[in-house]
């Protein structure tokens, strides 16, 4: 029996709006064809969600095709045929051989299929700061007549303003979430193994909330005491304790969004030290959501939570958010003093205010929010409070 096409994410339609703005950028900057190797990137622009992006791969989108063309090896292409919207007569796939092969990999079959669609003397774009050298190089050797230019992160960039299906998606995987860090709060107690609590964690990310399952699994950070002053580790072959402080960040997934979420655990009652640093994140946390609209800035934000915190006599040295959708981190726009990025409707950040002070002092808080037409719309549920076990 051949491969299905399995239930789409999004109607064809929305795919091809998401592409059609893709072209758009590709005219404005003299672009024939783009070569799409981001997975995030090729997941928005296909549905592709399969964890293949170790291997040679490529989205091909060209001026003159209505759909893209993709390149995968052998075992994987019935993965794409399966999770894309795109044709199959479009999904391309080379023999297996080709892995690990020191002389010719999957890009040249990705080279093979733009010099037989023509554009071995036109523009060809790709996104250069995922583009291994060695890559990069062989590119340029065998397409010695074409241009090739660096696209950078305007695919991503296309990315930030979402719609109005990618948010409900969003607040699905915020729902998963709130159902991941409660079960946490059920779970921490002292003499628990930190692995059985990161282990009943993450099968409620999966079992999902409200009857949407969790689709994927992401990063998973529970810093534990004395761990605290760090913020991307996992949970340890240790126990929580009798004052332990936990730290814990985790996100919900569904068709790729996740909404990431993070609070401070307190095995007993927290100390007067963190306390303090609670209430003035909180405070800063507070005026940077009520700065949200459009036409401020990014900038506007951060300046607003860092102005706040300062009262306390606190500083924050890592920015305080950034854009979040497909990626947990997108690489565009920041919450930091400076950024220019002026907030539009449906954008989306993750609100982190994670500060890592010292080696003996980390601290943990989150909210992931979109811009509205007026304001703001956090997706938790869950309170801004140090959970207290």
């Amino acid at each position: 029996m051949a491969m299905p096409r399995g239930p789409q994410a999004f109607p064809r339609s929305e795919y091809l709006k998401r592409l059609s703005a893709v072209k758009v950028e590709m005219e404005r900057h003299d672009v024939d064809a783009l070569v799409v190797n981001s997975t995030a990137n090729i997941t928005y622009l296909s549905g592709y969600t399969s964890k293949t992006g170790w291997q040679p791969q490529a989205l091909i989108v060209s001026s003159i095709d209505e759909e893209p063309s993709f390149i995968t090896c052998r075992k994987d292409a019935p993965a794409a045929i399966h999770q894309m919207f795109i044709e199959r007569g479009r999904i391309f796939a080379y023999p297996e051989a080709l892995l690990a092969d020191p002389d010719k990999d999957g890009w040249d079959t990705v080279i093979d299929l733009l010099l037989d669609s023509g554009f071995g003397r036109k523009c060809i774009g790709i996104e250069a700061r995922l583009f291994p050298a060695q890559t990069l190089e062989k590119l340029k050797a065998r397409l010695p007549e074409a241009k090739i230019v660096d696209f950078r992160n305007r695919v991503d960039w296309i990315r930030g303003v979402k719609s109005d299906l990618e948010i409900s998606y969003m607040r699905e995987s915020a729902a998963i979430t709130d159902a991941g860090m409660l079960r946490a709060k059920e779970l921490i107690r002292p003499g628990v193994a930190e692995a059985e609590a990161a282990a009943e964690i993450t099968s409620t990310l999966i079992r999902g909330a409200n009857g949407k399952a969790g689709t994927d699994l992401t990063h998973f950070f529970l810093c534990a005491s004395p761990r605290t002053s760090t913020c991307h580790i996992q949970w340890a072959e240790d126990v929580f304790r009798q004052g332990s402080q936990i730290n814990l960040t985790i996100g919900g997934v569904r068709h790729g969004y996740v909404s990431p979420l993070a609070r401070t655990f307190s095995i007993g009652k927290p100390s007067a030290r963190l306390r303090r640093v609670h209430d003035a994140h909180i405070a800063g946390m507070d005026a940077a959501l009520s700065a949200i609209r459009p036409g401020v800035t990014c900038g506007d934000v951060a300046a607003a939570f860092s102005t706040t915190l300062h009262k306390y006599g606190i500083e924050k040295e890592s920015r305080c958010g950034y854009a979040v959708g497909i990626e947990w981190v997108e690489p565009t726009a920041s919450l930091k003093v400076g950024d220019a990025t002026i907030l539009q409707p449906n954008m989306t950040f993750d609100l982190m205010l994670g500060n890592w002070i010292n080696e003996d002092l980390g601290y943990v808080i989150s909210e992931i929010f979109r811009v509205t037409k007026t304001g703001v719309e956090t997706f938790s549920a869950l309170p801004r409070e140090i959970f207290e076990i």
